[in-house]
């Protein structure tokens, strides 16, 4: 009997988990998806990618209570990697792929909503809004600036969806066939791995649809040092998916990538005064957008929002830069003697 068969008659997803430190989390997601795929005869598969805080101990045990848990190891411990593995290994017999990311809250509903969203739209792909949310101070910060545009620049998915067809959003539910009939995701990709796929996606004919009846919560950074490193890695995987599809960045994404040339410019500033301009436009739309966002969170201490958006901004365009110069600079091999 072909696998499948059932498939085209009713929903049956598989839910993966890619995971890397999140013992914090993995036993309630873990717990609140075996809730939500079970009207669905639905499998979730957590795939580690090298744990070091118990987090692989606690899926394994996730794994043997729960017959519809299974644990992968994941030895590449890239999302992308890991994400093929699991449908390679376990999606046979599944009509549809739902990431569900580790650090992030999940609405009851949320598989449900997605499969009816899938029906209804006939998309390829539904992708959901987030709302990123912090507890400690700098993550208050951090997802505040997250939310605002001052931080996302006005990117649809980054809010509560509108419910329309779109070119990109937060992963959520993708089609088997049509993952895998592009290749699933490009496992060279660290970051921006989501925008990559949907672009072959796009391009192969398949929609993707931004629902707004459901969307998920986001736990952002609560360091300065991360925010930094995650917006730098960030801006490398942007460059990577432009230059793999010569692809030409949005106003948006422009604006952002020329953050590090002007700063830079600005340290001729004792040169010429007009070689500061740029960089000094720059920290006042910085600063004015953190005025706009205290004046709208009723509070003085989300001035401060600016420093993270500051941040956001020139690790997002020095990492845009680097991975742009490392592919312009041919490297170096060594040369038999």
């Amino acid at each position: 009997m072909d696998p499948d068969a059932d498939v085209a008659c009713s929903p049956k997803p598989l839910v993966v988990i890619p995971c890397l430190n999140e013992a914090e989390h993995i036993r309630r997601l873990t717990d609140q998806m075996v809730r939500a795929v079970a009207p669905f005869g639905g499998h979730i598969v957590i795939v580690d990618g090298g744990s070091t805080d118990g987090t692989w101990q606690i899926a394994a045990q996730l794994a043997g209570t729960h017959a519809s848990v299974s644990l992968l190891e994941n030895s590449a411990r890239l999302q992308s990697a890991g994400i093929n593995a699991a449908v390679a290994e376990f999606g046979d017999g599944f009509s549809d792929l739902v990431r569900i990311d580790a650090h992030s809250a999940y609405p009851d509903d949320f598989i449900a909503i997605l499969l009816e969203d899938a029906s209804r739209s006939g998309a390829s792909s539904v992708v959901v809004g987030m709302i990123a949310q912090g507890n400690g101070p700098i993550q208050r910060l951090n997802a505040a600036t997250q939310n605002s545009a001052l931080g996302n620049g006005g990117s649809k998915h980054r809010r509560r969806g509108g419910g329309e067809f779109v070119e990109h959003g937060h992963h959520a539910l993708i089609r088997m066939e049509a993952f895998r009939a592009v290749g699933g995701y490009d496992p060279a990709f660290s970051h921006n791995e989501d925008a990559e796929l949907d672009h072959r996606l796009t391009q192969a004919g398949h929609r993707i649809w931004l629902t707004d009846r459901t969307c998920i919560s986001y736990f952002p950074r609560g360091d300065l040092a991360s925010i930094a490193r995650q917006y730098f890695n960030f801006g490398r995987g942007r460059a990577k998916n432009f230059l793999k599809h010569r692809m030409w960045p949005k106003l948006r994404q422009a604006v952002v990538i020329a953050v590090a040339p002007v700063v830079g410019l600005a340290l001729l500033g004792p040169v010429h005064l007009a070689f500061a301009g740029p960089a000094l436009a720059w920290l006042a739309t910085i600063l004015a957008g953190g005025l706009k966002l205290a004046v709208a969170q009723g509070s003085a201490y989300y001035l401060m929002s600016g420093l993270i958006a500051l941040i956001m901004h020139l690790s997002w365009s020095l990492g845009f830069w680097g991975m742009v110069l490392s592919q312009a600079v041919p490297s170096r091999r060594a040369v038999p003697t």
